[in-house]
Protein backbone atom coordinates (compact mmCIF):
# COMPACT_ATOMS: atom_id res chain seq x y z
CA UNK A 1 0.00 0.00 0.00
CA UNK A 2 1.36 3.46 -0.53
CA UNK A 3 0.78 6.59 1.83
CA UNK A 4 -1.11 9.65 1.00
CA UNK A 5 1.85 12.17 -0.78
CA UNK A 6 2.68 15.08 1.25
CA UNK A 7 2.40 18.83 0.10
CA UNK A 8 6.15 19.01 -1.02
CA UNK A 9 4.76 18.61 -4.55
CA UNK A 10 3.87 22.13 -4.96
CA UNK A 11 7.19 23.49 -4.06
CA UNK A 12 7.94 22.35 -7.92
CA UNK A 13 5.98 22.00 -10.91
CA UNK A 14 6.17 19.37 -13.00
CA UNK A 15 7.92 20.08 -16.14
CA UNK A 16 11.02 21.03 -13.72
CA UNK A 17 13.06 18.33 -12.83
CA UNK A 18 15.23 17.88 -9.81
CA UNK A 19 18.53 19.67 -11.48
CA UNK A 20 16.04 22.55 -12.60
CA UNK A 21 16.21 21.46 -15.55
CA UNK A 22 13.21 21.40 -18.13
CA UNK A 23 11.51 17.62 -17.90
CA UNK A 24 9.67 17.15 -21.11
CA UNK A 25 6.29 15.84 -21.00
CA UNK A 26 4.95 12.64 -23.03
CA UNK A 27 1.33 12.37 -22.35
CA UNK A 28 -0.54 9.10 -23.43
CA UNK A 29 -2.69 9.37 -26.56
CA UNK A 30 -6.18 10.90 -24.60
CA UNK A 31 -9.52 8.85 -25.72
CA UNK A 32 -13.06 8.45 -24.16
CA UNK A 33 -16.33 10.41 -23.77
CA UNK A 34 -14.94 13.73 -23.03
CA UNK A 35 -11.89 13.72 -25.25
CA UNK A 36 -14.20 13.24 -28.04
CA UNK A 37 -16.77 16.00 -27.20
CA UNK A 38 -13.66 18.33 -26.88
CA UNK A 39 -12.40 17.25 -30.51
CA UNK A 40 -15.84 18.62 -31.63
CA UNK A 41 -15.43 21.76 -29.57
CA UNK A 42 -12.40 22.24 -30.71
CA UNK A 43 -12.17 22.01 -34.28
CA UNK A 44 -15.31 23.79 -34.57
CA UNK A 45 -13.64 26.96 -32.64
CA UNK A 46 -10.42 26.08 -34.80
CA UNK A 47 -12.92 26.67 -38.15
CA UNK A 48 -14.09 29.89 -36.71
CA UNK A 49 -10.59 31.07 -35.73
CA UNK A 50 -9.27 30.53 -39.20
CA UNK A 51 -12.29 31.51 -41.33
CA UNK A 52 -13.03 34.81 -39.24
CA UNK A 53 -10.77 37.17 -41.27
CA UNK A 54 -11.74 35.95 -44.21
CA UNK A 55 -15.89 36.35 -44.15
CA UNK A 56 -17.08 39.62 -44.81
CA UNK A 57 -20.72 41.31 -44.10
CA UNK A 58 -21.42 44.22 -46.54
CA UNK A 59 -17.84 44.54 -47.31
CA UNK A 60 -16.62 44.48 -43.62
CA UNK A 61 -14.22 42.26 -42.74
CA UNK A 62 -15.77 39.81 -39.95
CA UNK A 63 -13.14 40.58 -37.44
CA UNK A 64 -10.33 42.76 -37.70
CA UNK A 65 -8.30 44.33 -34.82
CA UNK A 66 -6.17 46.63 -36.80
CA UNK A 67 -4.45 48.34 -33.89
CA UNK A 68 -2.07 50.09 -36.90
CA UNK A 69 -4.76 52.35 -38.54
CA UNK A 70 -6.74 51.94 -35.13
CA UNK A 71 -9.86 50.54 -36.99
CA UNK A 72 -11.63 47.68 -35.22
CA UNK A 73 -14.51 44.98 -36.57
CA UNK A 74 -16.16 43.21 -34.43
CA UNK A 75 -18.62 40.74 -36.50
CA UNK A 76 -18.90 43.36 -39.29
CA UNK A 77 -19.19 46.52 -37.61
CA UNK A 78 -17.01 48.81 -37.54
CA UNK A 79 -15.30 50.70 -34.53
CA UNK A 80 -13.01 53.47 -34.16
CA UNK A 81 -10.80 54.95 -31.72
CA UNK A 82 -13.88 57.21 -30.81
CA UNK A 83 -15.44 53.56 -29.72
CA UNK A 84 -12.66 52.61 -27.46
CA UNK A 85 -15.00 53.41 -24.46
CA UNK A 86 -16.80 50.22 -25.43
CA UNK A 87 -14.00 47.94 -25.66
CA UNK A 88 -13.09 48.55 -22.22
CA UNK A 89 -16.26 47.95 -21.40
CA UNK A 90 -16.31 45.03 -23.56
CA UNK A 91 -13.34 43.71 -21.90
CA UNK A 92 -14.40 44.51 -18.52
CA UNK A 93 -17.34 42.45 -18.89
CA UNK A 94 -15.27 39.64 -20.71
CA UNK A 95 -13.15 39.67 -17.19
CA UNK A 96 -16.24 39.67 -15.01
CA UNK A 97 -17.65 36.66 -17.20
CA UNK A 98 -14.20 34.91 -16.92
CA UNK A 99 -14.23 35.29 -13.08
CA UNK A 100 -17.78 33.97 -12.96
CA UNK A 101 -17.02 30.84 -14.79
CA UNK A 102 -14.11 30.13 -12.73
CA UNK A 103 -15.90 30.72 -9.29
CA UNK A 104 -18.11 27.90 -10.78
CA UNK A 105 -16.60 25.82 -12.93
CA UNK A 106 -12.76 26.41 -11.86
CA UNK A 107 -11.09 26.24 -15.31
CA UNK A 108 -12.65 24.68 -17.73
CA UNK A 109 -11.95 27.53 -20.50
CA UNK A 110 -8.26 26.48 -20.37
CA UNK A 111 -9.66 22.98 -21.07
CA UNK A 112 -11.83 23.32 -23.55
CA UNK A 113 -11.93 27.02 -25.46
CA UNK A 114 -8.17 28.43 -25.10
CA UNK A 115 -6.57 28.59 -28.17
CA UNK A 116 -3.38 27.42 -26.98
CA UNK A 117 -4.68 23.86 -25.60
CA UNK A 118 -6.76 23.60 -28.79
CA UNK A 119 -3.65 24.20 -31.16
CA UNK A 120 -1.40 22.20 -28.83
CA UNK A 121 -3.85 19.14 -28.10
CA UNK A 122 -5.73 19.11 -31.17
CA UNK A 123 -2.96 20.05 -33.71
CA UNK A 124 0.92 19.62 -32.95
CA UNK A 125 0.56 16.94 -30.16
CA UNK A 126 -1.99 14.87 -32.52
CA UNK A 127 1.45 15.35 -35.07
CA UNK A 128 3.43 13.89 -32.27
CA UNK A 129 1.15 10.85 -32.38
CA UNK A 130 1.06 10.92 -35.75
CA UNK A 131 5.00 10.57 -36.28
CA UNK A 132 6.26 9.41 -33.28
CA UNK A 133 3.55 6.86 -31.64
CA UNK A 134 2.27 7.06 -28.35
CA UNK A 135 3.80 8.09 -25.30
CA UNK A 136 6.11 5.20 -24.87
CA UNK A 137 7.46 5.54 -28.88
CA UNK A 138 8.07 9.07 -28.03
CA UNK A 139 10.40 8.39 -24.74
CA UNK A 140 12.30 5.81 -26.48
CA UNK A 141 13.06 7.95 -29.41
CA UNK A 142 14.31 10.82 -27.36
CA UNK A 143 16.47 8.40 -25.64
CA UNK A 144 17.67 7.28 -29.06
CA UNK A 145 20.89 7.96 -30.90
CA UNK A 146 20.67 10.50 -33.81
CA UNK A 147 20.40 7.51 -36.58
CA UNK A 148 18.51 7.71 -39.85
CA UNK A 149 15.53 7.20 -38.36
CA UNK A 150 15.28 9.78 -35.73
CA UNK A 151 16.44 12.06 -38.30
CA UNK A 152 13.48 11.13 -40.66
CA UNK A 153 11.09 11.73 -37.99
CA UNK A 154 12.99 14.63 -36.55
CA UNK A 155 12.80 16.43 -39.73
CA UNK A 156 9.46 15.85 -40.98
CA UNK A 157 7.78 17.03 -38.01
CA UNK A 158 9.78 19.69 -37.56
CA UNK A 159 8.79 20.87 -41.22
CA UNK A 160 5.05 20.22 -40.38
CA UNK A 161 5.53 22.47 -37.41
CA UNK A 162 6.99 25.32 -39.17
CA UNK A 163 4.71 24.93 -41.66
CA UNK A 164 1.78 24.90 -39.70
CA UNK A 165 3.07 28.13 -37.80
CA UNK A 166 3.47 29.86 -41.06
CA UNK A 167 -0.34 29.64 -41.91
CA UNK A 168 -1.37 30.38 -38.11
CA UNK A 169 0.99 33.17 -38.88
CA UNK A 170 -0.50 34.39 -42.26
CA UNK A 171 -4.42 34.30 -39.98
CA UNK A 172 -3.01 35.97 -37.23
CA UNK A 173 -1.69 38.54 -39.70
CA UNK A 174 -5.25 38.93 -41.16
CA UNK A 175 -6.45 39.63 -37.75
CA UNK A 176 -4.21 42.83 -37.43
CA UNK A 177 -3.51 44.23 -40.76
CA UNK A 178 -6.55 42.44 -42.72
CA UNK A 179 -7.15 39.58 -45.40
CA UNK A 180 -7.50 42.12 -48.38
CA UNK A 181 -3.94 43.12 -47.65
CA UNK A 182 -2.40 39.68 -47.04
CA UNK A 183 -3.78 38.13 -49.94
CA UNK A 184 -2.74 40.93 -51.68
CA UNK A 185 0.86 40.13 -50.80
CA UNK A 186 0.73 36.46 -51.71
CA UNK A 187 -0.77 37.44 -54.83
CA UNK A 188 2.18 40.40 -55.68
CA UNK A 189 4.88 38.40 -53.98
CA UNK A 190 7.05 39.05 -50.87
CA UNK A 191 9.41 41.89 -53.07
CA UNK A 192 7.20 44.60 -52.72
CA UNK A 193 6.05 43.51 -48.99
CA UNK A 194 9.50 43.45 -47.49
CA UNK A 195 8.19 44.67 -44.03
CA UNK A 196 5.27 42.46 -44.14
CA UNK A 197 7.05 39.48 -44.44
CA UNK A 198 9.51 40.42 -41.82
CA UNK A 199 6.73 40.55 -39.74
CA UNK A 200 5.10 37.59 -40.38
CA UNK A 201 8.24 35.54 -40.36
CA UNK A 202 8.58 37.07 -36.65
CA UNK A 203 4.76 35.72 -35.94
CA UNK A 204 5.89 32.07 -37.47
CA UNK A 205 9.01 32.01 -35.35
CA UNK A 206 6.80 33.22 -32.07
CA UNK A 207 4.25 30.09 -32.50
CA UNK A 208 7.36 27.82 -33.69
CA UNK A 209 8.88 28.44 -30.50
CA UNK A 210 5.77 28.44 -28.32
CA UNK A 211 4.65 25.12 -29.80
CA UNK A 212 7.38 23.06 -30.58
CA UNK A 213 9.39 23.76 -27.35
CA UNK A 214 7.77 26.17 -25.17
CA UNK A 215 4.09 23.54 -25.28
CA UNK A 216 2.84 23.23 -21.83
CA UNK A 217 5.23 25.75 -20.21
CA UNK A 218 2.82 28.56 -21.55
CA UNK A 219 -0.17 27.30 -19.39
CA UNK A 220 2.04 26.70 -16.80
CA UNK A 221 4.79 29.97 -16.53
CA UNK A 222 3.52 32.36 -18.63
CA UNK A 223 -0.09 32.41 -18.25
CA UNK A 224 -1.68 34.20 -15.53
CA UNK A 225 -4.66 32.77 -15.21
CA UNK A 226 -3.85 29.56 -13.52
CA UNK A 227 -2.86 31.88 -10.67
CA UNK A 228 -6.28 33.37 -10.32
CA UNK A 229 -7.46 30.01 -9.44
CA UNK A 230 -6.38 30.84 -5.87
CA UNK A 231 -8.18 33.40 -4.91
CA UNK A 232 -11.17 32.67 -7.13
CA UNK A 233 -12.00 28.80 -6.65
CA UNK A 234 -13.52 27.56 -3.58
CA UNK A 235 -14.70 24.34 -1.92
CA UNK A 236 -18.43 25.09 -3.86
CA UNK A 237 -16.25 25.27 -7.00
CA UNK A 238 -17.05 22.65 -10.23
CA UNK A 239 -13.54 21.47 -10.98
CA UNK A 240 -11.69 18.37 -12.69
CA UNK A 241 -11.80 16.45 -9.24
CA UNK A 242 -10.01 12.71 -7.55
CA UNK A 243 -12.43 11.75 -5.05
CA UNK A 244 -10.34 10.95 -2.46
CA UNK A 245 -12.55 9.99 -0.30
CA UNK A 246 -13.56 6.75 -2.41
CA UNK A 247 -10.74 6.59 -3.79
CA UNK A 248 -7.89 6.44 0.00
CA UNK A 249 -10.75 5.15 2.17
CA UNK A 250 -9.11 3.98 5.25
CA UNK A 251 -6.40 2.01 4.04
CA UNK A 252 -5.35 4.23 0.87
CA UNK A 253 -4.62 3.12 -2.13
CA UNK A 254 -2.98 -0.47 -3.18
CA UNK A 255 -2.14 -2.29 -6.93
CA UNK A 256 -5.28 -4.18 -8.17
CA UNK A 257 -6.14 -7.86 -6.76
CA UNK A 258 -8.22 -9.98 -8.37
CA UNK A 259 -11.26 -11.05 -6.06
CA UNK A 260 -10.25 -8.77 -3.78
CA UNK A 261 -13.25 -6.71 -1.73
CA UNK A 262 -11.64 -3.51 -1.40
CA UNK A 263 -14.71 -2.00 0.46
CA UNK A 264 -14.27 -4.24 3.20
CA UNK A 265 -11.11 -3.95 3.41
CA UNK A 266 -10.42 -0.06 3.46
CA UNK A 267 -8.37 0.33 0.64
CA UNK A 268 -9.85 2.75 -2.09
CA UNK A 269 -10.98 2.33 -5.22
CA UNK A 270 -7.43 3.78 -6.93
CA UNK A 271 -5.46 1.33 -7.83
CA UNK A 272 -2.03 3.58 -7.84
CA UNK A 273 -1.94 2.63 -11.95
CA UNK A 274 -0.72 6.42 -12.44
CA UNK A 275 -2.50 6.54 -15.85
CA UNK A 276 -4.03 9.31 -15.27
CA UNK A 277 -0.54 11.14 -14.32
CA UNK A 278 0.98 9.64 -17.97
CA UNK A 279 -2.13 11.02 -19.87
CA UNK A 280 -1.89 14.32 -18.11
CA UNK A 281 -0.68 17.34 -20.79
CA UNK A 282 0.75 19.04 -17.99
CA UNK A 283 2.85 16.42 -16.28
CA UNK A 284 0.56 16.63 -13.21
CA UNK A 285 -0.97 14.01 -10.37
CA UNK A 286 -4.20 15.23 -10.00
CA UNK A 287 -4.54 12.81 -7.16
CA UNK A 288 -2.45 15.97 -5.11
CA UNK A 289 -5.40 17.96 -5.69
CA UNK A 290 -5.83 21.35 -7.13
CA UNK A 291 -2.84 22.67 -8.85
CA UNK A 292 -2.34 25.75 -11.24
CA UNK A 293 -0.63 23.13 -13.97
CA UNK A 294 -3.92 21.63 -13.90
CA UNK A 295 -6.04 23.13 -17.53
CA UNK A 296 -9.00 21.07 -16.69
CA UNK A 297 -8.91 19.20 -20.18
CA UNK A 298 -10.89 15.88 -18.47
CA UNK A 299 -8.24 13.58 -19.81
CA UNK A 300 -7.41 11.91 -16.83
CA UNK A 301 -11.51 11.60 -16.45
CA UNK A 302 -11.11 9.57 -19.47
CA UNK A 303 -8.76 7.38 -18.82
CA UNK A 304 -9.76 6.61 -14.66
CA UNK A 305 -13.28 5.70 -16.16
CA UNK A 306 -11.46 3.49 -18.68
CA UNK A 307 -9.41 2.21 -16.17
CA UNK A 308 -12.66 1.45 -13.59
CA UNK A 309 -14.54 0.07 -15.94
CA UNK A 310 -11.92 -2.67 -16.85
CA UNK A 311 -11.89 -3.76 -13.69
CA UNK A 312 -15.62 -3.66 -12.79
CA UNK A 313 -15.68 -0.70 -10.37
CA UNK A 314 -17.62 2.78 -10.85
CA UNK A 315 -16.53 5.09 -13.14
CA UNK A 316 -16.27 8.69 -11.33
CA UNK A 317 -13.23 8.46 -9.32
CA UNK A 318 -12.10 11.99 -10.98
CA UNK A 319 -15.05 13.70 -12.27
CA UNK A 320 -16.35 17.19 -12.45
CA UNK A 321 -17.61 18.14 -8.94
CA UNK A 322 -16.80 20.39 -5.84
CA UNK A 323 -14.37 19.61 -2.46
CA UNK A 324 -18.17 20.18 -0.64
CA UNK A 325 -19.84 17.11 -3.09
CA UNK A 326 -17.01 14.66 -2.01
CA UNK A 327 -16.13 15.25 1.29
CA UNK A 328 -19.89 16.19 2.45
CA UNK A 329 -21.92 15.06 -0.36
CA UNK A 330 -23.25 18.36 -1.17
CA UNK A 331 -24.71 19.48 -4.61
CA UNK A 332 -23.90 22.36 -6.67
CA UNK A 333 -25.87 25.83 -5.72
CA UNK A 334 -25.29 29.31 -6.56
CA UNK A 335 -23.44 30.90 -3.54
CA UNK A 336 -23.71 34.38 -3.05
CA UNK A 337 -20.42 35.31 -4.06
CA UNK A 338 -21.66 34.12 -7.70
CA UNK A 339 -24.91 35.96 -7.68
CA UNK A 340 -22.78 39.31 -7.07
CA UNK A 341 -21.15 38.31 -9.56
CA UNK A 342 -23.62 37.52 -11.43
CA UNK A 343 -25.49 41.23 -10.87
CA UNK A 344 -22.07 42.77 -11.95
CA UNK A 345 -22.28 40.85 -15.03
CA UNK A 346 -25.75 41.84 -16.08
CA UNK A 347 -25.58 44.89 -15.02
CA UNK A 348 -22.65 45.52 -17.37
CA UNK A 349 -24.19 44.00 -20.33
CA UNK A 350 -27.07 46.40 -19.95
CA UNK A 351 -24.95 49.39 -20.05
CA UNK A 352 -22.90 47.83 -22.70
CA UNK A 353 -26.21 47.52 -24.74
CA UNK A 354 -27.32 50.73 -24.00
CA UNK A 355 -24.11 52.39 -25.27
CA UNK A 356 -23.94 50.46 -28.71
CA UNK A 357 -27.76 51.05 -29.33
CA UNK A 358 -26.92 54.65 -28.76
CA UNK A 359 -23.86 54.35 -30.89
CA UNK A 360 -23.71 56.84 -34.12
CA UNK A 361 -23.16 55.77 -37.41
CA UNK A 362 -21.48 59.25 -37.86
CA UNK A 363 -18.67 60.58 -35.63
CA UNK A 364 -17.93 64.28 -36.60
CA UNK A 365 -15.19 66.49 -34.87
CA UNK A 366 -14.65 70.35 -35.65
CA UNK A 367 -11.79 71.87 -33.58
CA UNK A 368 -10.65 75.20 -34.08
CA UNK A 369 -6.91 75.34 -35.37
CA UNK A 370 -4.63 76.11 -32.32
CA UNK A 371 -2.60 79.37 -32.17
CA UNK A 372 -5.02 80.76 -34.75
CA UNK A 373 -7.24 83.82 -33.97
CA UNK A 374 -10.19 85.37 -35.38
CA UNK A 375 -9.74 87.15 -38.68
CA UNK A 376 -12.44 89.97 -40.30
CA UNK A 377 -13.92 88.89 -43.77
CA UNK A 378 -15.86 91.63 -44.72
CA UNK A 379 -18.78 92.58 -42.39
CA UNK A 380 -18.04 88.65 -40.85
CA UNK A 381 -16.17 86.98 -38.59
CA UNK A 382 -14.03 83.95 -39.54
CA UNK A 383 -12.51 80.97 -37.64
CA UNK A 384 -10.47 78.62 -39.21
CA UNK A 385 -11.01 74.60 -37.95
CA UNK A 386 -10.39 71.39 -39.11
CA UNK A 387 -12.07 68.30 -39.09
CA UNK A 388 -13.07 65.00 -39.46
CA UNK A 389 -15.48 62.89 -40.11
CA UNK A 390 -15.82 58.33 -39.36
CA UNK A 391 -18.20 56.79 -41.43
CA UNK A 392 -19.20 54.15 -39.17
CA UNK A 393 -22.20 52.66 -41.87
CA UNK A 394 -21.78 50.08 -44.54
CA UNK A 395 -22.81 52.93 -46.96
CA UNK A 396 -21.03 55.38 -48.80
CA UNK A 397 -21.43 59.06 -48.27
CA UNK A 398 -21.38 61.18 -51.53
CA UNK A 399 -22.17 64.44 -50.93
CA UNK A 400 -21.00 65.45 -46.77
CA UNK A 401 -21.33 68.82 -46.51
CA UNK A 402 -21.88 70.91 -42.96
CA UNK A 403 -24.59 73.87 -42.16
CA UNK A 404 -24.41 76.42 -38.94
CA UNK A 405 -27.68 75.75 -36.79
CA UNK A 406 -26.69 77.90 -34.15
CA UNK A 407 -26.26 80.93 -34.05
CA UNK A 408 -28.13 82.65 -36.92
CA UNK A 409 -26.38 83.98 -40.22
CA UNK A 410 -23.23 81.95 -39.75
CA UNK A 411 -21.47 79.94 -42.98
CA UNK A 412 -19.38 76.91 -43.12
CA UNK A 413 -16.66 77.30 -46.04
CA UNK A 414 -14.86 73.83 -47.19
CA UNK A 415 -11.09 74.33 -48.10
CA UNK A 416 -10.82 72.37 -51.51
CA UNK A 417 -14.20 70.82 -52.54
CA UNK A 418 -18.12 72.32 -51.51
CA UNK A 419 -18.58 68.43 -51.03
CA UNK A 420 -17.04 65.17 -49.18
CA UNK A 421 -16.85 61.60 -50.07
CA UNK A 422 -16.12 59.37 -47.04
CA UNK A 423 -16.82 55.75 -48.21
CA UNK A 424 -18.21 53.21 -45.54
CA UNK A 425 -16.02 51.98 -42.95
CA UNK A 426 -13.68 55.20 -43.81
CA UNK A 427 -12.90 58.81 -42.75
CA UNK A 428 -12.08 61.91 -43.98
CA UNK A 429 -10.20 64.86 -42.74
CA UNK A 430 -9.50 68.13 -43.69
CA UNK A 431 -10.07 72.39 -43.11
CA UNK A 432 -12.92 74.50 -43.19
CA UNK A 433 -13.82 78.48 -42.45
CA UNK A 434 -16.89 79.50 -40.29
CA UNK A 435 -17.86 83.17 -41.00
CA UNK A 436 -20.58 84.79 -38.71
CA UNK A 437 -22.06 88.00 -38.55
CA UNK A 438 -20.87 90.04 -35.05
CA UNK A 439 -24.26 90.83 -34.61
CA UNK A 440 -25.10 87.07 -33.80
CA UNK A 441 -22.23 86.72 -31.61
CA UNK A 442 -23.28 86.23 -27.54
CA UNK A 443 -19.65 86.73 -26.33
CA UNK A 444 -15.79 86.25 -27.58
CA UNK A 445 -16.60 83.04 -26.76
CA UNK A 446 -19.69 81.64 -28.71
CA UNK A 447 -20.91 77.97 -28.84
CA UNK A 448 -21.62 77.06 -32.25
CA UNK A 449 -23.82 74.00 -33.16
CA UNK A 450 -23.09 72.37 -36.66
CA UNK A 451 -24.79 70.23 -38.60
CA UNK A 452 -23.41 67.43 -41.16
CA UNK A 453 -25.43 66.24 -43.98
CA UNK A 454 -25.34 64.06 -46.83
CA UNK A 455 -26.99 65.66 -49.18
CA UNK A 456 -30.91 66.41 -47.75
CA UNK A 457 -29.84 63.96 -44.91
CA UNK A 458 -28.82 64.91 -41.25
CA UNK A 459 -26.22 62.17 -40.80
CA UNK A 460 -24.67 63.76 -37.20
CA UNK A 461 -24.70 67.57 -34.72
CA UNK A 462 -21.69 68.24 -32.91
CA UNK A 463 -20.95 71.96 -31.59
CA UNK A 464 -17.48 73.55 -31.40
CA UNK A 465 -16.29 77.38 -29.89
CA UNK A 466 -16.10 80.41 -32.02
CA UNK A 467 -13.64 83.28 -31.38
CA UNK A 468 -14.82 87.05 -31.77
CA UNK A 469 -13.65 90.42 -30.56
CA UNK A 470 -13.69 91.04 -26.75
CA UNK A 471 -15.55 94.51 -27.15
CA UNK A 472 -17.93 93.60 -29.51
CA UNK A 473 -21.32 95.45 -30.13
Amino acid sequence: MSKLPDESFRDTIGTINEEGKRAWVFPKKPSGKFYNKRKIVSYVLLAMLLSFPFIKINGNQFVLLNVIDRKFNIFGFTFWPQDFYLVVISMIVGVVFVTLFTVAFGRIFCGWVCPQTIFMEMVFRRIDYWIDGDRGAQIRLKKQKWDAEKIRKRTFKWFLYFIISFLIANVFLSYIIGSDAVLAMIKEGPADHISTIVALLIFTGVFYFIFAWFREQVCIIACPYGRLQGVLLDNKSIIVAYDHVRGEREQGRAKFKKDQNRSEEGIGDCIDCKQCVNVCPTGIDIRNGTQLECVNCTACIDECDHIMESIDLPKGLIRYASEDEIVKNEKFTFTPRMKGYTAVLFILIGILCGLLFLRNDVEATVLRLPGQTFEHKGENISNVYTFKIVNKTVKDFERIHFKIADPKGGKVILVGKPMIKIEKGEYAQGTLFIEINPAFLKSYKTNVKIEVYDGDELVETTTTNFLGPRNFN
